[in-house]
């Protein structure tokens, strides 16, 4: 028999992004503010000078600008918070669909390491992470747990759980459920371009909705090399993140094939790598992401951490209007976009001034 026509579906616009830490959800960042500009759609920003929803406290809905006015009128929700399912509903909509994504522990926790290096206390007084991980409880205390979430199990804190328990079996389990029961779909970093497929599939979006260029990367010569023995202690050290890591992962892929096909997956990964490699012959000066010391455009400097050299974009002179604002969205930094669309959705409040250059806000008044 003929395949019946699939019902054509409405693009989802109210939709929930956990945003993750070192697990490239800068760039997911990026293509939910594009999405909620090109649908003219209500974002749910820090209050007044955060950058974050309250992050590294359990999130409540008084963290979100406006919220006393707007009830749950907003669109989009994808800031960094601490998951904290009955006060995000009281933000987002009744039928919002709620995603996220997971990182391999083992590159997530040196990039985490590179990156939080002047900021958690373990990292701050362990050489390297080599170091760090052949005795992690020589210089982790559980004790300064806040600005030592970095240096354990930081997946699992950021869904909004203990990242210092006990690793129970019955108790993974009932997290993996509940964690199952709030969001609709995980995503997995190390598949990022199947997953934006999988995304746009699921959301009924388009092509062109997903398309990106990877930001907050950082430069090659910032990553320190594993031992094999610190590979083996994280998934022991992380074990949460690790068994959070695996159950998913393998879901991913099960959703996959029941939905999209592997072959049918090939193909539309194919096409979005054509696409972002057209865009980015239209947009980049330099055809790739380029070290801190050589963007030229300050305005469009990435926010610079720990030791980690943070890459960022040089966007090609002469570009008519209409193409420089479309590549100006795709290589805007995190900070940046955020305070743009603050600056748009609450004119007559103070603009954020989140540490950025001030070059960014001249470029704002543009």
């Amino acid at each position: 028999e003929l395949p019946r026509p699939s019902m054509p579906c409405r693009p989802q616009t109210n939709v929930m992004f956990l945003k993750t830490h070192k697990t490239a959800s800068s760039t997911i960042l990026n293509i939910m503010f594009r999405f909620a500009e090109k649908h003219s759609l209500t974002v749910a920003l820090p209050a007044g000078e955060n950058v974050h929803l309250g992050y590294p406290n359990a999130f409540l809905a008084n963290f979100v600008e406006g919220f006393r006015t707007m009830g749950r009128n907003y669109n989009i929700m994808c800031n960094h918070l601490r998951f904290n399912p009955s006060e995000v509903r009281k933000v987002m909509a009744a039928n919002t669909f709620y995603f996220s994504i997971l990182r391999n522990p083992i590159p997530l926790l040196e990039s985490s390491y590179v990156y939080y290096k002047n900021y958690a206390p373990a990292f701050r007084i362990s050489k390297n992470v080599n170091e760090y991980l052949a005795s992690p409880m020589k210089y982790y205390h559980p004790g300064s747990y806040r600005d030592n979430i970095y240096a354990r199990n930081i997946m699992w804190f950021d869904f909004g759980y203990d990242n210092n328990a006990e690793d129970n079996t019955r108790y993974i389990q009932s997290v993996l459920k509940e964690i199952e029961q709030n969001f609709h779909l995980i995503l997995i970093a190390e598949y990022f371009d199947e997953s934006m497929i999988l995304l746009k599939h699921t959301l009924c979006w388009d092509l062109d909705d997903v398309i990106y260029f990877k930001l907050n990367s950082r430069s090659q010569h910032t990553v320190q090399t594993l031992t094999l023995e610190s590979k083996e202690r994280i998934k022991t050290w992380c074990s949460l993140d690790w068994k959070l890591y695996l159950h998913f992962n393998q879901s991913f892929w099960r959703r996959i094939e029941e939905t999209i096909g592997l072959k049918e997956l090939e193909k539309e990964v194919n096409l979005l790598r054509t696409r972002q490699k057209e865009l980015m012959e239209t947009c980049l000066s330099d055809q790739e992401a380029v070290e801190k010391k050589h963007i030229k455009n300050k305005a469009l400097l990435p926010f610079q951490s720990g030791v980690a050299d943070i890459l960022g974009y040089n966007l090609k002179r002469d570009l008519d209007n209409r193409t420089l604002r479309t590549c100006q969205k795709m290589v805007m930094p995190e900070l940046q976009y955020m305070s743009y669309l603050y600056a748009v959705q609450y004119p007559h409040k103070k603009r954020k001034q989140a540490g950025l250059p001030s070059v960014w806000s001249s470029f704002l008044e543009k």
